[in-house]
């Protein structure tokens, strides 16, 4: 379901929404939803470091902790619950972060939104479902659980996302985090399978990197032909700003603009010849095809072989 130039101006703000890790990504969905109107009131962190809870309530005006289960029964808003919870912590420590949680979960139902790399639906289930000791928690139900793919341009506001949810979600929960995504993504689209996910991580998760080094490239020929490398950074960076503005503002084919600014036999018709010729467009796609691979490694290493039982 495409769902692209998302935006948060729709997001009910009597929600409530708890992050669970308040680090760079945690902190730019936060401030994009304040900037989008969103009351601080209603927004819970549970962060571990001190002083990062400190700049996160200086900075947001937001309630801190250091407890997740508090985070989740959002206690600074009388108890209740949260209506959502992020997961914005590092893959390595998800499993007892969710493990810790997963009472509360389990009491509550928030949807609960994984911004985390690699870290596969089936898994996050298995871990809601089970206490800290590792035992399955009595009459666990299948938790609603929505897997996100966002990317670094989001802590500009500037972000791609792709979502997928599970059949436990229900619509107005796939709203509520489609519109908190929308609050740093100016494009999101929902996918249809979890696979998919890792097609997204390979196009936009990946892809500043991708841009990243056409800058660098570029700037660095420049410098080596004589540029001095002020101005070759500043005309590099102004060209794929610019770019991508008209990518976005004309919404026309790609390769239609490129034609527009390709003049037959005239240097830009001769640098793009000499693109293809060095077999750009199979380096561009063995470049996809590798970081699809290793999303899906990544996957393998953090899964839990152990299956769901509800």
């Amino acid at each position: 379901m495409p769902a692209p130039n998302a935006s948060s101006s729709s997001l009910d703000p009597s929600k409530r929404i708890s992050f669970i890790g308040g680090g760079n990504m945690g902190a730019a969905i936060i401030g994009g939803l304040l900037a989008n109107g969103y009351p601080a009131k209603n927004i819970t962190v549970s962060e571990p470091n001190a002083s990062s809870r400190e700049h996160l309530e200086k900075t947001f005006g937001v309630y801190t902790t250091s407890d997740n289960e508090t985070a989740v029964a959002f206690t600074a808003g009388g108890g209740g619950g949260a209506d959502l919870v992020m997961l914005a912590v590092k893959p390595q420590i998800m499993r007892d972060v969710a493990r810790g949680i997963a009472k509360s979960v389990q009491k509550h139902k928030p949807v609960v939104v994984s911004i985390a790399a690699g870290i596969l639906i089936k898994d996050l289930a298995v871990w809601l479902a089970t206490g800290a000791d590792g035992a399955s928690l009595p009459g666990a139900a299948p938790p609603a659980l929505v897997r996100v793919m966002p990317n670094t341009p989001a802590l500009v506001l500037e972000g791609a996302a792709g979502l997928f949810a599970t059949a436990e979600v229900s619509n107005e929960q796939k709203k509520l985090a489609f519109d908190v995504l929308g609050a740093v993504s100016k494009a999101a689209y929902w996918v249809d399978r979890e696979e998919l996910l890792d097609v997204v991580t390979a196009v936009s998760g990946s892809g500043p990197a991708y841009f990243f080094l056409m800058v660098e490239c570029l700037t660095k020929s420049a410098v080596e032909l004589g540029l001095p490398e002020d101005i070759a950074l500043g005309l590099a960076r102004q060209t794929c700003l610019g770019s991508g503005r008209m990518l976005v503002d004309t919404a026309e084919d790609p390769a239609e603009l490129r034609r527009k600014v390709t003049s037959p036999n005239g240097t830009t018709h001769a640098a793009v010849e000499s693109f293809l010729a060095g077999g750009l467009r199979k380096t561009i796609k063995d470049a996809v095809v590798a970081a699809i691979e290793r999303g899906e490694s990544l996957g393998k290493e953090f899964s839990n072989v152990s299956a769901a039982k509800f």
